[in-house]
């Protein structure tokens, strides 16, 4: 069966954006949460355009190489500007998340509206044979909740933001981790966990 991994980058205080995201503002004052994706000289095999560090290339084709779908919740789809129409990443689906109805969805996106159980079925199934990524710290914290992920990757950026929005959103119980593998790479550090249960 195909596994449900998140993948996010995050400071060193735990958030996943600057102050102010938003729709036609992205991360807010936080875009230096992706530098290290331009920090080398190492082209990505799966997103054209990255240039990464040899370390971080090889860790990062290998997750977004594995990923078939994605699940992505509002704000996420919101503030990246609905992904152009398409996905954000380049060979997976698109599952949006929302509790309310989202304009404006092309064929490539899929809109749940009946919870995180619903929509990772969904991605399951566009996935096929690959894995399931996850997107925002809305859509992780519920998956978590859920018992649904299997794998957590940091690719912690060494900066305090101060604020914006965290990952991880509050969780009834604890969830322990189990560190499969620790990249330390220009500009970031590689965290890669499977979830324990």
């Amino acid at each position: 069966m195909n596994k449900v991994i998140s993948a996010h980058a995050v400071s060193v205080d735990g958030y996943i954006t600057g102050r102010d995201p938003g729709a036609g503002r992205g991360l807010g004052d936080g875009t230096m949460l992706f530098d290290w994706y331009f920090a080398g000289d190492t082209p990505s095999q799966v997103f054209d355009g990255f240039g990464l560090s040899e370390p971080s290339a090889r860790l990062f084709d290998t997750l977004a190489g594995r990923v078939g779908a994605v699940v992505a919740g509002r704000n996420t789809y919101e503030d990246s500007d609905r992904f152009g129409g398409g996905s954000p990443h380049p060979a997976a689906r698109l599952i949006v998340l929302s509790h309310r109805p989202a304009p404006e969805m092309t064929e490539q996106q899929t809109l749940v509206t009946t919870g995180i159980e619903d929509a990772i079925a969904a991605a399951r199934e566009a996935a096929g044979d690959k894995d399931v990524g996850l997107m925002g710290g809305g859509v992780v914290t519920e998956a978590l909740k859920a018992g649904l992920v299997d794998e957590v990757v940091l690719h912690q950026v060494p900066v305090l933001l101060g604020g914006g929005r965290p990952f991880f959103q509050a969780l009834p119980q604890h969830v322990r981790l189990r560190l499969l593998e620790a990249v330390p790479a220009p500009g970031v550090t590689h965290l890669h966990y499977a979830v324990e249960r």
